[in-house]
């Protein structure tokens, strides 16, 4: 139906009948719908026919069978009906702007667009975008296998992907939910009435403020799946492996009741990460700091025996996670109202051979300093931050 339209309407020829008042507000609705049919021929439709279909095929025949689809298109068939439900009844609307015969009457634009943000496109595309990253993190997961690799390579020398690749059509609905705002307003500016134009510029507020929720969202699930990989690759000593002091006889460690401290970051919220270098009996140790909202962890990294090679200094913690490295707790979490910071100034630091270092003192609730670590930056940037 939209493209039997789009086949046979010539738009400028149709629009040059109405008076001027009205031409800008129809090329602004055109835009509208023009835009839409893009996205959902260009993009969605190329994504379900092309890639999903064909993953669909292959686990048929037990291809790929362990692949998790939901991770990788997430709601995928469902923003193909909104859209192209959507592009439906626009396109209804359009024709009965420009009087072209329609059967039977249909919703005017106002309540079209009311209806289609409120009740469907957004809920939609939050659903899709919150799951975005995680496809992305699993697309990277599986992107060195030759079988799984295969499949993209042959999907998308496809001539309907148009020279784009997996990851640039994952990307199109995030794209499209930021592009309504701009599209609803640039109608709104050309309304017949103040009250339409008002109405439109709600609508387009909206749009506005499902994507602020989704950021949000987006960062809070962000930082529970980082916190949830990093709880699994946290490593708790027991008090005498932490503390050599500490000597606790065999026959008696089964007294100390285990603690377990998995669940401890669970809920928290991760502000800042990074790695530094720590200076411990005058030897230097890569740590990897974790600050959360009430407590900070010094760890040190312990590297995957499969990829012994040493990791850059600028290492992200995902990549350090997907290394399978894990990460073990120096002495004890520094609750935030315990920790004393002091920087070392430039004139001590080059006497000791320490740039761009500072120290951190945890203290008890005495005030007495009970652990100190001294600590490298990569650079002073880094530092200052």
């Amino acid at each position: 139906m939209v493209l039997e339209f789009l086949r046979d309407c010539d738009s400028s020829q149709l629009m040059s009948d109405c008076d001027p008042q009205d031409y800008k507000r129809q090329e602004a609705l055109w835009e509208l719908f023009t835009s839409e049919c893009v996205y959902f021929l260009d993009q969605l439709m190329v994504l379900k026919e092309v890639f999903l279909a064909t993953l669909t095929n292959l686990q048929m025949r037990d291809y790929l069978s362990d692949v998790d689809t939901w991770r990788l298109f997430a709601n995928l068939n469902e923003l193909c009906l909104v859209s192209f439900g959507f592009l439906t009844s626009l396109l209804h609307v359009i024709k009965e702007s420009w009087k072209m015969p329609v059967a039977g009457a249909g919703p005017t634009l106002l309540e079209l667009l009311h209806k289609a943000i409120q009740e469907s496109i957004c809920h939609c595309l939050q659903k899709y975008c919150l799951n975005y990253s995680t496809a992305l993190f699993y697309l990277d997961s599986l992107k060195h296998r030759e079988d799984f690799g295969s499949y993209v390579k042959w999907c998308e020398r496809n001539q309907e992907c148009r020279r784009l690749q997996l990851r640039d059509l994952l990307v199109a609905p995030l794209q499209r939910l930021t592009r309504y705002p701009l599209l609803l307003r640039n109608v709104g500016k050309r309304s017949r009435t103040e009250e339409e134009e008002s109405a439109l510029q709600s609508v387009a507020e909206q749009v506005d403020t499902s994507i602020c929720d989704l950021e949000g969202k987006v960062k809070w699930l962000d930082n529970y799946q980082k916190v949830k990989l990093l709880r699994d690759a946290l490593v708790w000593l027991p008090v005498w492996e932490r503390d050599k002091r500490a000597f606790i006889p065999e026959n008696l460690k089964h007294l100390l009741k285990a603690v377990t401290l998995e669940n401890l970051i669970a809920h928290r919220c991760l502000l800042h990460e990074g790695k530094l270098v720590l200076t411990e009996n005058a030897k230097l140790h890569d740590v990897y700091l974790f600050l959360f909202d009430d407590f900070l962890l010094i760890t040190k990294i312990k590297r995957n025996k499969k990829n012994p090679l040493r990791l850059p200094q600028n290492q992200e913690l995902d990549q350090l996670l997907k290394e399978g490295c894990t990460f073990t707790v120096l002495d004890q979490p520094i609750s935030l109202d315990r920790l004393q910071l002091r920087s070392v100034d430039q004139l001590n630091a080059a006497a000791s051979g320490l740039s761009q270092s500072f120290i951190i003192m945890h203290q008890n609730r005495y005030q007495q300093c009970i652990a100190a670590f001294i600590l490298q930056a990569p650079s002073e940037a880094v530092k200052v931050q």
